[in-house]
């Protein structure tokens, strides 16, 4: 005795199928780059913290060698901010907001007063008291 398969997408099942191939391309992304950054950060950090260990139970690490395993793990600090806008599309938009070299022609510099304003939920009072104030 065979049951009849019924079919697992509804007819209008094509948007739902692009959406959620959507979201899952984002959510690769978005494992791709935590995976990225977190092999990174163990890569950095791990033989600094390994030595440390080391080095207070037994004392035989050498300073000079102890002193590039830290400045390994300060490497991994500059790297950060190479790869956040390599992977993420809304990071480099925001940077390119705040960064003179990397602002479009077309998108004007935002104030100082509009960025507080922005930042406040005060509203339209903290126009009037912060002009009152310059």
């Amino acid at each position: 005795l065979q049951v009849p398969h019924a079919p697992s997408q509804p007819p209008a099942g094509n948007e739902s199928r692009r959406f959620t191939n959507k979201h899952s391309k984002k959510a690769l992304k978005a494992s791709l780059t935590l995976g990225i950054l977190l092999g990174m950060f163990f890569v950095a950090w791990l033989p600094f913290f390994i030595t440390n260990v080391a080095q207070a139970v037994c004392g035989c690490v050498p300073a000079g060698f102890f002193d590039v395993l830290t400045w390994l793990g300060y490497c991994n600090s500059t790297m950060n901010p190479i790869i956040y806008p390599l992977f993420m599309r809304d990071f480099k938009r925001a940077m390119g907001k705040f960064l003179p070299c990397c602002r479009r022609s077309a998108e004007p510099r935002p104030s100082a007063i509009s960025l507080s304003m922005r930042n406040s939920n005060s509203g339209p009072r903290a126009a009037a008291s912060l002009k009152n104030v310059l």
